[in-house]
């Protein structure tokens, strides 16, 4: 048995006994979430079920997609509503912002899983998210019976794309996500509206371009476009560019411009230096 296979097995058998009682996972319908909710789906069959939260931080595109996949991987789907808008902690955008956020999510599936009669709490978060800033997972290691099982076997990104692979499953080469605050330079107050701005934005430059990599960030009205790397050239016409412009002043941004080394994590991190948070 090669060394993949064995940490497959690691990973199984950490699903089998930590899910034993019932598991509830978070569901993004990302490639993480899915993925874990499709093997543990084959381990624990009906002992495992998906919780996917909805508020205007999350994509308003990725809950049909979430429930898709769901649908795909045979687990039973449930959707709830979650208020980060109304933690003031949250709202104030800081540098931990996401810690609030994960936190109100992992503390509402631990009451949907006692409201089920199980046990535990799986998410998503992969070995190799841990080398960005990721003040989220303070959350996870503090939850009681809350697991990251690809952290915990050590499971890369790359790995986990493989398994989606084998598995045939449709999200195999979906993109990272991120909710839409993330498009928000830190310290810069988070409303519904810019949440609103940003999410009808990105739609319409993924329709106009069929970019699958894309975030459009919210620099106070000014749209920051990101584009993935390989993606750049699928926006380089005079007609696309002008198309962005016109579409992305009619949602409300006043200046549109184009980040030319294209779509990154983190490049939000720049802005803390230069941001009003005092």
């Amino acid at each position: 048995m090669n060394s993949q296979k064995r940490k497959y097995e690691k990973l199984k058998r950490y699903i089998e006994t930590k899910g034993k009682d019932g598991v509830v996972i978070a569901f993004s319908g990302g490639l993480d979430s899915s993925t874990l909710a499709a093997v543990s789906y084959n381990i624990l069959g009906d002992r495992v079920v998906a919780v996917t939260a909805t508020s205007p931080t999350y994509p308003p595109e990725e809950l049909e997609e979430a429930k898709k996949v769901a649908k795909e991987i045979g687990i039973k789907l449930y959707v709830v509503e979650t208020d980060e808008l109304s933690n003031e902690n949250f709202i104030k955008n800081p540098e931990n912002r996401c810690y609030y956020c994960k936190k109100e999510l992992l503390e509402r599936l631990q009451k949907i899983a006692k409201e089920l009669g199980f046990k535990v709490v799986f998410e998503g978060t992969n070995i190799s998210d841990l080398t960005d800033h990721r003040p989220g997972f303070k959350a996870v290691k503090e939850m009681e019976n809350v697991y990251s099982p690809w952290v915990d076997t050590r499971f890369s990104k790359e790995e986990i794309r493989a398994i989606a692979r084998s598995m045939g499953l449709s999200i195999q080469n979906k993109p990272p996500l991120a909710c839409l605050a993330s498009r928000l330079p830190y310290y810069e107050r988070i409303t519904a509206e810019k949440l609103d701005r940003i999410g009808k934005a990105e739609q319409a430059v993924k329709k106009i371009t069929g970019a699958q990599q894309l975030r459009v960030r919210d620099h106070n009205g000014l749209a920051r476009i990101e584009v993935g790397k390989n993606e750049r050239k699928l926006v380089f016409t005079v007609e696309i560019l002008d198309r962005i412009a016109d579409d992305l002043k009619r949602i409300g941004f006043k200046y549109v411009t184009l980040d030319l080394e294209g779509y990154r994590t983190g490049s939000m991190l720049l802005t803390i230096d230069t941001a009003d948070s005092r």
